[in-house]
């Protein structure tokens, strides 16, 4: 059944903590990603191949459960972040009553971002910010820990971004929630090593 979404009519700005991207890629992480979708061209004769079909099955697998690794990591970030706007709303009385829950924050990245975060994923080269965020909500709603390659059935690295919308559709329709738009609750989004720089370069204005 789906969730009932709400819509206050609000007037204040709470601005909410920024979210924080950290690096989670690993060192190997581009070159197994690189790894895999050339394994899967060369499986489907797209391309010049000197590997029997079960290296290429392995490497494509392999490829697959990095990139539900990397979608993991990065929904990390976002509970994260959800948290810390929720520990806003608990502060505040008026908005404590109106029903704001973490799917509020999720509904908010995914549908509504502020106009500075879209600019500055554009900038990183993300051009699908929708449907990677709502599959990291969706693969960190099911695992506390990633589970290694050798737990995860094949059908579900070969299919992983079905079943990541269809957990993120569920987490959203757990309750129901408010909606809210970035003209109430703005944020900033950062890479991690940016913020540092961010935080260093205050730090040395106040001394």
């Amino acid at each position: 059944m789906p969730a009932t979404l709400f819509k206050p009519s609000l007037t204040g700005i709470w601005t909410l903590p920024p979210l924080i991207l950290h690096p989670f890629a690993g060192r190997e992480g581009p070159d197994k990603l690189l790894e895999g979708s050339r394994a899967a061209l060369m499986l489907h004769g797209l391309m010049p191949c000197d590997l029997d079909a079960e290296e290429l099955n392995r490497r494509i697998l392999s490829g697959r459960h990095n990139e539900v690794r990397m979608l993991y990591f990065l929904g990390k970030d976002v509970f994260r972040w959800m948290e810390q706007c929720q520990e806003i709303v608990a502060r505040q009385e008026i908005l404590k009553a109106l029903g704001i829950r973490p799917q509020s924050f999720a509904n908010l990245l995914i549908e509504n971002p502020p106009k500075c975060v879209t600019e500055k994923l554009n900038r990183w080269g993300v051009s699908d910010q929708k449907t990677i965020f709502s599959r990291a909500i969706g693969l960190k709603s099911a695992f506390e820990e990633l589970p290694p390659m050798e737990l995860l059935s094949q059908l579900f690295l070969r299919n992983y971004h079905r079943y990541a919308d269809y957990l993120h559709a569920c987490y959203q329709k757990l309750g129901p929630f408010t909606v809210i738009d970035p003209e109430n609750f703005p944020f900033e989004l950062y890479g991690s090593e940016e913020y540092s720089r961010l935080l260093s370069d205050q730090f040395e204005r106040l001394e």
